[in-house]
């Protein structure tokens, strides 16, 4: 039993058996001189990647580094996968993850912006009567 988190998740996992299967696959068309075999087998390959990032996105994958002792088993789920982790760049294209300065400024000046529309507010309105 190893003393340290390497990393094994279901989402690490299932892209590997899937990109084995395509690897196969893409072998066998070069072997052959298929054309199907090879674009199949890149193809697979490619989703390969896409059904991994997509279970790290729901959680069946690990942030960068080394997780608590408790989430090394295998089914552990990340449970901060929702928010992003800050160094992975699977989440910051998925739109997660680290936000940038110029990012949290424009939206906290976005959030103070009042919409002018001519009518007073009912506070206001009541306290003018």
């Amino acid at each position: 039993m190893s003393q340290y988190d390497e990393g094994h998740t279901v989402a690490g996992w299932t892209g590997t058996a899937i990109a084995t299967i395509g690897s196969a696959v893409l072998g066998a068309g070069i072997c052959t001189v298929s054309a199907a075999l090879i674009v199949g087998g890149l193809g697979i390959v490619a989703a390969s990647v896409l059904v991994t990032w997509a279970l790290h996105l729901a959680g069946w994958g690990k942030p960068p580094g080394v997780r608590p002792r408790g989430q090394w088993r295998m089914g552990a789920r990340d449970l901060t996968a929702r928010d992003g982790h800050s160094d992975c760049w699977g989440c910051r294209l998925a739109g997660r993850g680290r936000r940038t300065a110029a990012v949290a400024v424009a939206s906290e000046a976005a959030s103070e912006v009042v919409p002018v529309t001519g009518d007073p507010e009912p506070a206001a309105a009541e306290a003018g009567r």
